[in-house]
């Protein structure tokens, strides 16, 4: 199964890169699909889809820089950026499958220009 859930997000993305249109994920996705965020909080299929709806993915430059798959898990880093809109994000997307469809999904975003903040984030600002 790694080989063929790594070839659905590639089909995905592939498809979801060339149209602009998360719909085209929807088929891909359980019912009881669930999108995890780094605040906690969770959402939906039908929540994230109306969420990730006005995301201008269709004009958006996405580089794949290292994708992973091992048992029913696929993982992506990637860098993402609009035209025109600055050095753009870095984003670790992580993808759990379940019967050939995507059960879960987390999703940490970086925005590049605030990466060197972060590398000391354990540091106090009174130390």
């Amino acid at each position: 199964m790694t080989t063929e859930n790594r070839n659905i997000v590639e089909r995905a993305l592939a498809k979801l890169l060339e149209t602009g249109d998360f719909d085209t994920l929807e088929p891909l996705l359980r019912a009881d699909f669930v999108h995890h965020r780094p605040d906690s909080t969770s959402r939906t299929r039908a929540e994230w889809l109306a969420a990730a709806r006005p995301v201008p993915i269709g004009d958006m430059q996405v580089e794949i820089r290292h994708m992973l798959a091992a048992g029913d898990h696929v993982v992506m880093y990637s860098k993402r950026q609009l035209p025109g809109a600055g050095p753009g994000i870095a984003v670790v997307d992580i993808w759990r499958f379940e019967d050939g469809l995507i059960a879960e999904a987390w999703e940490i975003i970086e925005p590049v220009a605030q990466a060197p903040a972060n590398f000391g984030w354990w540091k106090s600002a009174d130390r």
